[in-house]
């Protein structure tokens, strides 16, 4: 993992990892990397590819395939896991994400 290799980045890619449900904003974030918000998101960016946002988006809905896949837990129980307030959000999300619903992508596994 390149963010990995920074440890400032580190700082938050682990607080994200340790807590997927949180409601992080991208000032949190910042803040776990003892950064300015703007210097934070560019070096972000620069290092991953990607946007915090995007990188805890992909994240969540990693977790929430691994989760669809083995546990045997309801979508809504998945959604409140991967830090989405209802079923129905999470649902368009990774609808959106994963281009099947939820039941579909645990039904298909």
């Amino acid at each position: 993992m390149r963010g990995l290799a920074d440890d400032r980045l580190a700082a938050a890619i682990r607080a994200i990892h340790q807590h997927p449900a949180h409601t992080w904003t991208v000032v949190e974030l910042a803040k776990c990397a003892a950064l300015s918000r703007s210097a934070f998101f560019v070096r972000f960016r620069a290092a991953l590819g990607l946007s915090p946002m995007e990188y805890l988006l992909n994240w969540r809905m990693a977790l929430a395939k691994d989760l669809l896949r083995s546990a045997h837990l309801s979508v809504a129980e998945v959604a409140e896991q991967v830090g989405y307030r209802s079923a129905s959000a999470f649902s368009v999300a990774f609808t959106r994400y994963a281009g099947l619903s939820p039941t579909g992508f645990a039904a298909g596994t």
